[in-house]
């Protein structure tokens, strides 16, 4: 019952720093420091990954009519429309399959430590704020998501593939790649969730398809373990995916530049001290 409470508990952080500018896998790998769930490190390196398919569930429902092809609200050109954009989705995901697969496993050994995630933090949060405020006064070239080439979609998933480093934010690097790049901070972000579908897919069916290649098998308590931490994160996601959406719209992200360092701050004080 204890890791059921610990799974809720590592939900909700998931759900919440998922598509926030702030690293959800830093936050987890920090979280997992205080609230320890008694399973094999095997089980735990795989429930770190897979509970953030729960979030990405989130932006599947919320996002179902418009990125449904198929969808019978939608005329023809619509239609079309929609498979164009899952085309630059794919496009953009392009570079985490050819940088980030080949990477994965030495960055899961030698990287998620303590020390690199708070350094990424605050570089980062230092980046969104100097990127906020040479771009503040600045008009964007792309204002709407049918205007995003696929170069630039390319382009965005290259600055995605540089969140294989943890403590960077897969979203967060998504988001300050697109708004240099040209795009508005509403649009970065949507974009931001569309990318999020297949690359956390993949994701997950690694992480799971490695941890039964090794010759491990769920335990009843493993499935409920995860199960709770998948629903968790999706229903707290589906919150703050609204909330994020609202925030954009009249604030710039150096907020979230200024609780990353403040956090990346704390955490190397905790480890010097």
């Amino acid at each position: 019952m204890l890791d059921i409470i610990k799974a809720v508990i590592i939900g909700i952080v998931e759900g919440l720093t998922e598509f926030l500018p702030i690293s959800s896998t830093g936050h987890i790998d920090l979280v997992s420091q205080l609230v320890k769930i008694n399973q094999p490190a095997a089980f735990m390196a795989m429930f770190e990954y897979v509970i953030q398919f729960g979030a990405i569930l989130a932006v599947v429902l919320l996002y179902f009519n418009k990125l449904n092809p198929w969808s019978p609200q939608k005329n023809h050109d619509q239609r079309q429309a929609t498979w164009v954009l899952w085309a630059k989705v794919v496009v953009a995901v392009l570079p985490s399959v050819v940088i980030g697969l080949p990477l994965n496993d030495f960055m899961d050994e030698h990287l998620h430590k303590p020390l690199v995630v708070a350094s990424m933090l605050i570089l980062y949060g230092i980046l969104f704020i100097v990127i906020e405020n040479i771009f503040k006064n600045r008009a964007p070239k792309i204002s709407k998501l049918a205007d995003l080439s696929f170069q630039t979609a390319l382009f965005i998933g290259l600055f995605q593939a540089l969140s294989i480093v943890p403590g960077t934010s897969r979203s967060g690097a998504t988001i300050l790649g697109a708004i240099i790049l040209g795009t508005s901070r509403y649009v970065a972000t949507e974009f931001s969730f569309f990318l999020a579908i297949p690359t956390m897919v993949g994701v997950s069916i690694l992480k799971i398809g490695k941890f039964l290649l090794q010759g491990n098998a769920f335990t009843g308590a493993q499935w409920a373990i995860l199960a709770t931490g998948m629903i968790v994160s999706f229903l707290v996601a589906v919150v703050s995916i609204k909330w994020l959406l609202k925030f954009v719209q009249t604030h710039d992200f150096k907020p979230f530049g200024w609780y990353r360092i403040a956090l990346g701050l704390v955490v190397l004080l905790v480890l010097f001290l």
